[in-house]
């Protein structure tokens, strides 16, 4: 089963999506195996933001990943020449390349089988905000 997730994004950062994700999971419970297992597939229409897993019990972390990411690719750097939607559009793409438009992650018992601190974000990597399509494919 296919859904489609239209998250609205006030701009750059993390911003967790696994009551989302879980939520399609769970409509799609008829298409898993008769022990309720299988796999959940997200994957981002786009190519300025990403997705992750990551911590989500300390905020700090969060913050911290996306100060190092923001140094590793920083805007207006000389080299880019692809700057049609301002100082941040090349670093977004850059970003996105260095982390995931797409994850697995095991269904166990027709849940989401995350850790304890494990959730599911969007990782936005334009400043401002943003309307983005994710889609969440659960099967056997």
């Amino acid at each position: 089963m296919l859904t489609r997730l239209i998250i609205e994004t006030p701009g750059q950062g993390l911003h967790e999506i696994t009551d989302r994700v879980a939520g399609a999971v769970e409509a799609g419970a008829d298409a898993l195996a008769l022990d309720r297992s299988g796999l959940c597939t997200v994957f981002i229409r786009h190519t300025s933001a990403s997705l992750t897993i990551q911590e989500n019990a300390d905020p700090s972390a969060r913050r911290d990943l996306e100060r190092w990411l923001n140094r590793l690719v920083p805007e207006r750097d000389p080299l880019y020449t692809h700057t049609a939607e301002g100082d941040d559009d090349m670093p977004s793409h850059v970003k996105a390349i260095l982390t995931c438009t797409s994850i697995a992650i095991p269904i166990d018992g027709g849940r989401l089988a995350l850790g304890t601190w494990q959730g599911v974000y969007l990782w936005e990597h334009r400043r401002a905000a943003h309307r983005r399509t994710v889609l969440v494919h659960v099967g056997p």
